[in-house]
């Protein structure tokens, strides 16, 4: 060995030492990164949720829980009642999830099983377009289309009613139920389509008895967060709802939602007024969590 070998053995130990090191200043200074996101995202949901809570006790010691979650008037400043707008929010929601799911589902099956691939190259990003149409566009859309055409089908003296707006929501949660549920799909092995062909099942049997169970973890999650989107959208539902603050007997009624109601009178609200509207935000935020809630228990009971 010479001496030039024997000099060059410690400067490359000490040069691998340096390195590693360096990967482990690295990897922790990456690990503290990902703490601080997590942690002020967590924090940030925590602060809301106690601003919102500070800012409704005024409403709270005025009117009273039950009287805020179960009246039926909402006529500032003496009643703060938002029972109607619960209703509306929900029912407004619920159809919009019996329109728009199955359409989804079954446009989602489409792109991952059935059409050709030069088709769905052209619809994806067709799709994932109207994710990107903005919310007043929608409301456009319903105000000159959907709400005249109620008008004349169901002969009622306004078509800015809850199935109005029901249909402009169906319309504006395809993009997430679409992409989600495509995307759990296409994650499945493909031995499980493989498989069930093999033992002489047609395409559309393995579609909905192997496929669509075996992806239903991920097809909830895109109804849910399709919910989710539905429960907080607010200009779409201000323009084509009708926005009246009493209990809908039914879809042709006019309505309004609980992101309506403050959109619509926070501007002017002081005092109580004001506080009644934060209230209605905490109400929203436990829809919200419920809905997280659900979903955690799916994909749990799912997993076992």
């Amino acid at each position: 060995m010479t001496i030039a070998q024997s000099s060059a053995e410690p400067m490359a130990m000490a040069q691998l030492l340096a390195s590693s090191k360096r990967r482990e200043i690295m990897e922790r200074l990456f690990h503290g990164l990902f703490l601080l996101s997590a942690f002020i995202g967590v924090v940030s949901v925590g602060i809301i949720g106690f601003f919102l809570i500070k800012e409704s006790v005024a409403a709270v010691q005025f009117a009273g829980v039950d009287e805020i979650l179960f009246g039926m008037e909402w006529l500032p400043p003496a009643l703060y009642g938002i029972a109607p707008m619960i209703v509306g929010t929900l029912l407004s929601t619920s159809v919009a999830i019996v329109i728009g799911v199955p359409v989804g589902l079954l446009t989602a099956i489409f792109l991952a099983e059935i059409a050709p691939a030069s088709l769905a190259k052209y619809m994806r990003p067709a799709i994932e377009l109207l994710a990107g149409i903005p919310s007043v566009v929608y409301g456009f859309f319903g105000l000159v289309v959907i709400v005249p055409l109620i008008e004349q089908l169901f002969e009622v003296p306004s078509g800015a009613t809850v199935l109005a707006g029901s249909v402009v929501l169906a319309v504006m949660i395809l993009p997430t139920v679409i992409a989600v549920s495509e995307t759990s799909i296409r994650a499945l092995p493909p031995q499980y389509k493989e498989a069930s062909l093999a033992l002489g099942a047609s395409q559309i049997y393995t579609i909905f008895n192997v496929l669509l169970p075996a992806a239903r973890s991920g097809i909830f999650t895109g109804i849910i967060l399709g919910i989710a989107r539905a429960i907080g959208e607010t200009m779409a539902i201000i323009m084509v709802m009708g926005n009246a603050p009493a209990m809908p007997e039914g879809i042709l009624e006019s309505a309004r939602s609980l992101t309506a109601n403050i959109a619509l009178e926070m501007s002017y609200a002081t005092g109580v007024h004001a506080s009644a509207l934060y209230a209605t935000g905490v109400v929203l935020l436990l829809f919200v969590m419920l809905l997280n809630a659900s979903l955690m228990f799916i994909n749990r009971e799912i997993a076992k």
